[in-house]
């Protein structure tokens, strides 16, 4: 229906590399683009210093593996992988004429209950990347990286992260990218607009998502905060729809998602025992952070367990760690999956299976064919031109490709359709979910002919809307876009009944 053309992909790469098979500089170039195709999908974190990147990085792995304290290792950018056994290297520029990269094992320390990644003699200036390998079932299919802040006081720093997410090299850069907003000022909108840029030409990454972080702090950790970043992130989401920059806006409280993926038994102990506190009593100790951890606060836990708390979840999850106790939670993994859902963290994990993960094999044949024009482009021989207009074909033609740049488009163009159409089209072209069900809107035990009706429909329906003369262009446009994705559903759907 949608799927990305992999096949036609790797055949394309593959007649390349045979084409520069007497020149191994590029050859190389061009395995690591068919190897783009087999490994998992590249989600980059980005945004200001302080949005709280390596944080979100470790909520979404459900382990403490990105370093959060300022060292030189936050100023470089890090690949975290999958891998058997921990390990950390680092990339830097070797002494040389050649400008080939040379790798050092990098220790992996911990500072003050904090990971933290010693680079030694290295600085981040000579740090090209470090590469992370981690056992985490939660990076078998996606590689995250981590990039420095876009608002750095050094601009070299803040031009690692463009360079990163708009890559002129062969096949370096991200799938998709989550940007980490805590307010939307002009920097933040200057750099989505350069990548923007990118997408425009078919450079750059295809999905981007935006994400209100570290949440709690919007409402000053008080228990509505959240509430408070919903409608912060949807006056951002209504701002960045007039620049078509971001395909949706979520609120995430990282901290505290990262701490109830991480809660261990004796925080929910403490927790269980500041709950017994009246609340007048708790709500005057908690007036800050340093008040709540003071060593002469008569509360029923000490104080080291105390700052542990206000450290791993904020005063926000305190507070609601400890109402969720008093309303009758009463284990360690309820508390932990009710914490982990208030803090927007399955939200955002929902929108980006849904915006990236269902498309991965979209997202990684986009990245590749892109490569792939770039290295033929800058290294023409004879042979080669052929190549170059299959890969270009590929990229306009496909639907998929067609689909996700309309996403994005959606909420940026006014639609000259009414609510319910839009929102009919945007589930038609997979706004939310790929699946035939959730294109359609039925059920997933709906029989297949009810729903080979159903598709039947929406192919008339939308084949009638495209071709109505006083449409707008885009309206129609994306019209005609519905009408191929009602027409793939359909495809799909007569070959089940074949």
């Amino acid at each position: 229906m949608t799927a990305a053309p992999l096949p036609e992909a790797r055949r394309l790469i593959a007649a390349a590399r045979q084409l520069y098979a007497g020149r191994p500089e590029i050859r190389d170039q061009l395995t690591e683009c068919a190897r783009r195709l087999e490994q998992p999908l590249r989600v980059a974190l980005a945004g200001s210093l302080k949005a709280g990147k390596s944080t979100l990085l470790n909520s979404l792995v459900g382990q403490d593996i990105a370093p959060t304290d300022a060292t030189e290792c936050t100023r470089v950018v890090t690949w975290y992988r999958s891998g058997s056994t921990p390990a950390v290297t680092a990339w830097y520029q070797a002494d040389g004429p050649d400008g080939a990269l040379a790798s050092a094992n990098v220790p992996v320390l911990r500072r003050d209950g904090h990971l933290t990644f010693d680079l030694g003699h290295l600085t981040a200036a000579q740090v090209d990347r470090l590469d992370v390998e981690w056992p985490s079932s939660a990076l078998a299919h996606t590689t995250i990286i981590d990039t420095p802040g876009t608002s750095s006081l050094s601009r070299d720093v803040s031009a690692r992260t463009l360079e990163m997410l708009t890559p002129d090299n062969e096949a370096s850069g991200a799938d998709a990218v989550v940007y980490l907003l805590r307010t939307l000022n002009a920097t933040d909108v200057q750099f989505l607009g350069q990548i923007g840029d990118h997408v425009g030409d078919e450079s750059g990454p295809l999905g981007v998502v935006g994400v209100v972080s570290r949440a709690d702090e919007v409402g000053a950790g008080r228990l509505d905060a959240m509430m408070s970043a919903k409608e912060v992130a949807s006056r951002f989401a209504g701002e960045l729809e007039r620049t078509g920059l971001c395909q949706a806006v979520v609120p995430v409280a990282g901290l505290l998602a990262l701490g109830a993926r991480t809660m261990r038994q004796a925080e929910f102990a403490a927790f269980q025992h500041l709950a017994e506190v009246s609340v007048d009593d708790l709500n005057m100790a908690m007036l800050s952070a340093d008040r709540f951890a003071r060593e002469d606060s008569p509360l029923p836990v000490d104080a080291r367990m105390r700052a542990q708390l206000a450290d791993r979840f904020g005063l926000f999850g305190i507070r609601m760690a400890v109402t969720l106790i008093r309303l009758g939670t009463r284990d360690s993994p309820t508390l932990a999956a009710e914490l982990v859902e208030r803090s927007g963290l399955d939200e955002l994990r929902q929108v980006i299976d849904i915006q990236f993960g269902q498309r991965a094999d979209q997202l990684k044949t986009h990245s590749a064919l892109v490569a792939l024009k770039r290295v033929l482009t800058a290294h023409p021989v004879q042979g080669a031109g052929g190549i170059l207009l299959a890969a270009e074909r590929l990229l306009s033609d496909v639907h998929g490709f067609q689909e996700l740049r309309l996403l994005g488009r959606l909420r940026s163009t006014e639609v000259g359709l009414p609510p319910d159409d839009l929102a009919e089209l945007q589930r038609l072209i997979g706004g939310f979910g790929i699946s035939i069900s959730e294109r359609l809107g039925t059920d997933n035990d709906d029989a297949v002919e009810l729903q080979r009706m159903r598709a039947l429909a929406a192919v008339r329906k939308w084949r009638e809307r495209a071709r109505h003369p006083l449409l707008d262009q885009f309206t129609a446009r994306a019209c005609t876009v519905a009408a191929r994705s009602a027409e793939g559903v359909l495809e799909e759907l007569n070959s089940v009944l074949l």
